[in-house]
């Protein structure tokens, strides 16, 4: 199969998941093309600035391809003026609640037209969450079809053995509100051990610090589905998270992990200082967590299902 892949980047988050995808279809056989499509580097202008060059782009490109995957939403307008048999638009998270956590109601509201107009431009809709499934099937009685985003297992053999770190907490993601890394700071002190703050790091630097850590802690006020949970299993370090998006469909709580209250600070610290001294708890979660993810979230089990996506769209 010949893709036109689309994404604002290929990197972190749904990016990154596009990129990998890219990667393993190619190993398959497939002709992938990753579109990359310049954009302002300023807030407000990030998205409409892709969304318009990108629009250009699909305009000017006179290639025809059998699917045409486009990742989040700004991405649709490239998908809907590019040529391909079949078209995909996946989202992780529901776009316009993101943006209004990120902006304003406003700008959430104008996101939310937007949105219910783009979606309906390609002929299957996914997403990596069974809770963003739900929201978007209540907010805009539309279907979409559930396709995990899983790990490459294998660039795990790049990690080398670390030294454990007694009673490191570590924050993986960036330095912005909807992440809750205030909340994290905000308890710091109180924390009985030390924390590390992996901000922009190179992907293999963040995997050593994780390695050597005691527990993942995912503040957050909004996620989807996030990645590092997801490595952290692997990695058999112990997760405490906040209970938004879809964190509870990897965070079980008391079996793969703790969870918290978003914006409840005081419940955050307490569960963090209480397993950093229970050790059989951090090796029940270390242990489930690590089968979970096995068992739900490779691309040897995932890829496959892909694929007869792809071949069942191209039938349809």
């Amino acid at each position: 199969m010949k893709f036109l892949f689309i994404s604002p980047r290929y990197s972190g988050g749904i990016g990154g998941h596009a990129s990998m995808l890219a990667t393993q279809l190619e190993s398959s056989g497939h002709d992938v093309t990753k579109m990359n499509t310049p954009h302002i580097p300023i807030k407000n202008l990030k998205n409409p600035s892709f969304a318009i060059l990108g629009a250009l782009k699909g305009i000017v490109n006179r290639k025809h391809y059998d699917i045409i995957h486009a990742f989040n939403v700004p991405s649709a307008f490239a998908m809907h003026y590019s040529k391909g048999k079949k078209k995909v638009l996946s989202v992780h998270g529901v776009f316009s609640d993101q943006v209004k956590v990120l902006h304003s109601s406003t700008t959430s509201s104008i996101a939310t037209n937007v949105e219910s107009k783009v979606l309906k431009w390609a002929e299957k809709l996914t997403t990596d969450s069974k809770t963003s499934q739900t929201k978007y099937k209540q907010k805009l009685d539309l279907d979409f079809e559930y396709l995990p985003s899983p790990i490459d297992t294998e660039m795990f053999k790049q990690i080398p053995e670390v030294k454990k770190s007694i009673n490191q907490i570590v924050y993986i993601g960036r330095d912005s509100f909807e992440k809750g890394i205030d909340i994290l700071k905000d308890i710091e002190s109180k924390i009985n051990g030390h924390v590390v703050y992996c901000i922009n790091k190179p992907w293999e630097e963040t995997m050593k610090i994780l390695k050597s850590s005691t527990l993942l802690v995912v503040p957050s006020r909004m996620e989807s589905l996030p990645t590092v949970i997801k490595e952290a299993f692997y990695l058999k370090i112990p997760v405490i998270a906040t209970s938004v998006g879809g964190i509870p469909e990897l965070v079980n709580d008391n079996k793969t992990g703790l969870l918290v209250e978003s914006e409840n600070p005081q419940m955050l610290l307490e569960k963090i200082n209480e397993l950093l001294i229970d050790p059989i708890l951090q090796e029940k979660f270390s242990l489930n967590g690590y089968d979970f993810v096995l068992e739900n979230f490779t691309w040897k089990k995932i890829l496959p299902i892909y694929v007869k996506f792809y071949e069942n769209l191209l039938r349809s």
